[in-house]
């Protein structure tokens, strides 16, 4: 089957590593075979504990009087995934549909971020209750190849809000506003509601691209269409991240003076390239949601060695 999405090895989502894999493509999807479902139904439930609920607010306001540059803005909620699989001509191939709601940084910091994040879980089988409560917004990193098929990795800033100083894939998150939304339109007719997660759609592609170029500073031109492998997430706060594999058509050394002047270069303090055998020992300094995402990666290796 052309790309089919799999359930992880049982190995590879046992409870004592940093991450899980929600589900994974070894083969890549393209574009054509990504589609979302964008709905209201998908949104976060609030808490019916009204303190811990009040707790967002309040944590959201201390931090915005420590840095008082953050910006709430929108972000697409992860809520699970649904596959479907079509015949066309001998082959048998995989579409995914994304069940995405709308969220924002501010609920993100005051639910996931939360010293008391777990107290949002609901002790469930079903993931989309498991993490009803929380923000969960979905963000997404890119595994690029330079030329000579080493890694792209970033060492983040020590004044991001997550994990500075860690070592992690570019990538950043893929943003409703880039897609013109900005709330759910209630009573859209049919058209215009597929229009809509179209849209979104062809967002999750656009997004992972301009997260490179704006990090490592290399052309768009230089880089491969991007092929979804999967979402991982971490453990800790039940933060998701969907992934892709890009290959970049410049050298390691040419993708280093290209970083020198990348866009948001001030998000990391370094630019990296490694081999897989490098990168593996760095594997406790990754968040897990990143680990996660190599973890993908190597499942694609496997699976095109097999092919």
């Amino acid at each position: 089957m052309a790309g089919m999405p799999q359930v992880p090895p049982a190995e590879l989502n046992d409870p004592s590593l940093p991450y899980e894999l929600l589900f994974s493509c070894p083969l890549g999807l393209s574009p054509s075979q990504i589609f979302v479902d964008f709905d209201g139904s998908y949104d976060r439930i609030p808490h019916p504990d009204i303190d811990l609920e009040n707790s967002v607010s309040e944590i959201w306001d201390a931090r915005v009087q420590k840095h008082t540059s953050l910006y709430n803005g929108k972000k697409f909620r992860y809520a699970g995934y649904s596959v479907q699989n079509e015949i066309s001509g001998t082959r048998c191939i995989s579409l995914v549909t994304l069940h995405l709601g709308l969220t924002d940084y501010r609920t993100f910091v005051g639910t996931n971020l939360n010293p008391l994040w777990e107290m949002y879980l609901v002790p469930s089988e079903d993931d989309s209750i498991h993490c009803q409560h929380t923000s969960s917004p979905l963000g997404n990193g890119a595994v690029v190849e330079t030329s000579e098929k080493r890694l792209v990795i970033l060492r983040r800033s020590n004044n991001v809000g997550e994990f500075p100083g860690h070592f992690v894939f570019p990538g950043g998150h893929p943003e409703p506003e880039e897609a013109g939304i900005t709330s759910h339109q209630n009573g859209e007719p049919l058209k215009n509601s597929g229009t809509i997660n179209m849209t979104i759609s062809k967002e999750m592609f656009d997004s992972i691209i301009r997260e490179v170029v704006e990090e490592i500073g290399v052309p768009a031109s230089s880089l491969s269409n991007p092929q979804f492998i999967g979402i991982s997430r971490r453990r800790l706060n039940v933060r998701p991240a969907a992934f892709f594999f890009m290959k970049c058509s410049l050298s390691a050394e040419e993708i280093q003076k290209c970083y020198s002047t990348a866009q948001d270069g001030f998000e990391s303090t370094q630019l990296y390239t490694m081999t897989l055998i490098e990168l593996e020992k760095l594997a406790d300094k990754m968040p897990g949601c990143h680990l996660g995402g190599f973890a993908l990666y190597k499942l694609m290796l496997e699976a095109c060695k097999d092919a």
